[in-house]
Order: structure tokens, then C-alpha cells, then sequence
């Protein structure tokens, strides 16, 4: 009987261990990806996922029923790919807190791609960060109030940094924590094709597993500090442009029991996502994240 039951736990470990990692790329798909993918953007991300071992990859859109955001879709979903640009506010504020909340519950890890970052998932998601960044300054029973963003623009580069916390007295006398959150944007951006440098901060991180210690993108749209996010637990890759302009362009952030990683090359008018350097680190950060232990 021994015997019997330490096969069968054996078997059932083994059937455990190979059950697929479950990925769900989103994209918008908006008409300005035509001009370098034949598929849109997160078809042919899909399709190179799908060469991976263990996953298990499904591509939606916002075209689908439910936006391709069925409460289905997203309770069976280990990893979440997501691009998106020009229709970012088009995803219910539910429905981005709806992925939040499987992300801080540990079910669900969000990859966010480009212009993404005022997805509101994304949004979501650093709030949350923020939420527990501030549990961890904030003395206890101190009164604290939250502030959003009055816009979700490009700051300027003499706005206060976002998220932050100011320590001030409320009306009553007492002390106030005042918390505001990450405008999620950044200061200095320009589409006109430049090549950037990416450099690999961190080479033993499972996400620059096989990763060049340094690589060009030879077109993108560039994007500099400062960036309005909380701090993140890791930058993993730095850009750096041709006048010398620095971007943390992968950056990973523990949430609640779950992950976000930010990867920014990937405007929909360059094809960055037909090269291999992009592909393998969406693809390392999916099997990355989308295991247990991760």
C-alpha cells in the first residue's frame, strides 16, 4: 500500500510539474501596426510564444467578445502579455481592477509592453504597488489620503516625481499622509525611428537568460527619464539612446503574490517584435513568471 501511494503521489507531482503555463496575449490591434506586421503585433507575438515549450498561448483582442477580457479568459490565465497605445482608457477601470486583483492574489503576473504603461491595467496594478509601499512608511493608525493623478499625461520635467508621500498636518491638527499615485507616464518620448542601445543589467536574472549582454534596436520610438512609477524590485535592462538619454526598459515589480514586469522597445510602426533579442525576453519573462515559484 506503501508503495501504491508513494507512485501515486509520484504520478500526480509529475502531472503537476507538466501542466502548461497559460498565456494570454492582448493587443488592441489598432490600424498603425499594418505598417510592419502582417498579423498585428500580438498575433506574432503569439506565434513565437507558441514555439516554446509548456505554454499553452492564446491571442485576443480588444475586437473580441468582452474585449477578449471574459472573466473565463482571465481566471484561467497564468500570464498576461499586454499591448496597447492608442486606446488605453478603452478597458473597463473594473475590468483592469478585475487583473489587479489576480495579480495581488498571486494567480495571474502581467507583462506590459511599450506604450502600455497607461494601460489601466498597468495603472492598476502600480497603484496597488504604491498602496504597499506606503503600509511600509506610513506610521500605523496615521491618517492617510490617497491622491490620483489629476490627467494621465506626459508630465513635465519639472512636476514632482509620482508616486510619492507627503507628510503633512490635516485640518483637525492631526498628522496626514498625503500618498499620490504614479501618473504612470514619462517625461521625454520621440517616434522618429532612432536606434537605442539595450544593455543587460542583470545577466543572471531568469528573464536575460540567453540574452545578449548588450544589443541595438535599430528603429523605435524612444523613451527617457523620468519615468512615474514606484521603485521597482529590479531593472533588469537599460536603454540608452543615440544623444545619450538613459531609460530603465525592463523593470520587474513584486505586487501583492504576484509580478509585473515593464518592457518597453515595441511601437507598433517598427518591427521590434519580429527581432530575436525582444522575443527571447518576453519569452523568458512569461516562463519565468508564469511558474509557481517564480
Amino acid at each position: 500500500m506503501n508503495r501504491f501511494v508513494f507512485l501515486a503521489t509520484l504520478c500526480l507531482a509529475m502531472t503537476v510539474k507538466a501542466a502548461p503555463i497559460r498565456v494570454v496575449v492582448w493587443d488592441e490591434q489598432n490600424a498603425a501596426q499594418k505598417k510592419a506586421y502582417t498579423n498585428f503585433i500580438g498575433n506574432q507575438i503569439a506565434l513565437y510564444l507558441q514555439t516554446l515549450p509548456n505554454l499553452a498561448v492564446k491571442s485576443v483582442s480588444l475586437n473580441d467578445p468582452d474585449q477578449g477580457l471574459a472573466d473565463d479568459i482571465i481566471t484561467n490565465c497564468d500570464v498576461l502579455v499586454w499591448w496597447s497605445h492608442l486606446k488605453n482608457k478603452s478597458v473597463p477601470t473594473e475590468k483592469a481592477q478585475q487583473i489587479a486583483a489576480q495579480v495581488k492574489a498571486g494567480k495571474l503576473s502581467l507583462v506590459i509592453l511599450h506604450s502600455a504603461l497607461t494601460s489601466r491595467p498597468f495603472i492598476e496594478a502600480m497603484n496597488e504597488r504604491t498602496r504597499e509601499d506606503a503600509a511600509k512608511v506610513v506610521p500605523a493608525g496615521m491618517k492617510t489620503e490617497f491622491i490620483l493623478p489629476l490627467a494621465y499625461k506626459d508630465p513635465l520635467p519639472t512636476d514632482p516625481i509620482t508616486p510619492r508621500i507627503e507628510m503633512t498636518n490635516a485640518p483637525d491638527g492631526s498628522k496626514l499622509a498625503r500618498v499620490f499615485y504614479p501618473i504612470c507616464e514619462i517625461t521625454h518620448w520621440r517616434e522618429t525611428g532612432e536606434a537605442v542601445t539595450i544593455k543587460t543589467l542583470m545577466p543572471d536574472h531568469p528573464i536575460a537568460r540567453g540574452v545578449p549582454a548588450q544589443f541595438e534596436i535599430p528603429h523605435t520610438e524612444v523613451y527617457s527619464e523620468p519615468f512615474h512609477v514606484p521603485q521597482p524590485d529590479a531593472v533588469i535592462f537599460q536603454e540608452t539612446s543615440s544623444k545619450g538619454e538613459l531609460f530603465r526598459s525592463g523593470m520587474l515589480w513584486q505586487v501583492g503574490q504576484g509580478k509585473v514586469f515593464y518592457f518597453c522597445p515595441g511601437h507598433e510602426t517598427f518591427p521590434i517584435y519580429l527581432e530575436p533579442a525582444p522575443l527571447k525576453i518576453i519569452g523568458n519573462a512569461v516562463e519565468w513568471l508564469g511558474k509557481p515559484d517564480s
